[in-house]
């Protein structure tokens, strides 16, 4: 990972506008609360959650919406899911001006961490 202007996921959410740091929060939340004994770290200057100290996923805030990545390949009902936010291969987009779905993102990082953990 390279350096980074910010020193937590904390301080890289409090430099958002007081409008993208609520979105931003409940994309940690999901993610946190989906994946026990995940830790967080900055990464390529954005928000990353890990597991074992290593990068599970990133997120990232922009000027209309909020990023994840990567994310994972999946079955039909899976991607179906995903289609609405899909970006790029392994690029989802959250528009701030929609809720968010957290139940989507929780599937995602649950996701990760069995790839990773086999469990």
């Amino acid at each position: 990972m390279v350096e980074s202007e910010f020193a937590s996921v904390g301080e890289y959410i409090a430099s958002f506008p007081a409008d993208v740091r609520p979105v931003l929060e409940d994309v940690r939340r999901a993610i946190l609360g989906a994946v026990p004994g995940a830790g967080e770290a900055i990464g390529y200057g954005i928000a990353a959650i890990t597991l074992d100290g290593t990068p599970l996923l990133y997120f990232a805030g922009w000027k209309r919406h909020v990023s994840l990545y990567p994310v994972p390949a999946g079955d039909a009902d899976f991607e179906r899911r995903l289609e609405p936010y899909r970006s790029a291969k392994s690029t989802l987009k959250f528009p701030l001006s929609e809720p968010v779905p957290a139940d989507l993102i929780a599937d995602i990082a649950r996701r990760h961490a069995e790839a990773r953990t086999g469990r």
